[in-house]
């Protein structure tokens, strides 16, 4: 399977648009370091996707086993090395899943299945970086609300 993406400088600075294929446009930037910060930078994008990609495996997962979770957090937080390329070396991923009645073992296992099978973004970065994870249930409902994002829990 072939895929197409484009970049395209905008500025000012490191703005970027890029543009995926028979999709929609995300803006990136990097220029965050000198205080103009308008889009996640390409290293972001990655731990973004790794989150994207587990997250949607594990919905599926847990819809399957008709587990009540009705939503789903997953927190990244990554060490880079001090040197270039400054690839990631470590990345933790916590999933943060919401819902009365959510059995650990069901948890558990569509983690494994992403992390082992289905999740192609940890399978590229675990070439490269150590990635771990953790879980918590947190009995109660949806803590999303549209316009505002979810508070840490």
């Amino acid at each position: 399977m072939s895929k197409k993406v484009q970049i395209t400088w905008t500025g000012p600075g490191m703005r970027m648009l890029g543009d995926v294929e028979g999709g929609p446009a995300i803006i990136l930037d990097s220029s965050g370091e000198f205080g103009n910060y308008t889009g996640p930078s390409p290293m972001d994008l990655l731990l973004l996707g790794l989150a994207g990609c587990t997250a949607m495996d594990v919905i599926s997962i847990m819809e399957k086993k008709r587990q009540p979770m009705t939503n789903l957090q997953v927190k990244v937080e990554a060490d880079r090395a001090e040197t270039y390329p400054k690839v990631y070396t470590k990345i933790h991923l916590e999933y943060v899943a919401y819902g009365s009645g959510i059995s650990e073992t069901a948890l558990e296992r569509a983690i494994e299945l992403s992390e082992s099978t289905y999740c192609s973004v940890n399978a590229m970065l675990s070439k490269t970086a150590e990635v771990t994870t953790s879980y918590r249930i947190v009995e109660s409902a949806n803590p999303y609300q549209p316009g505002k994002l979810p508070q840490d829990t």
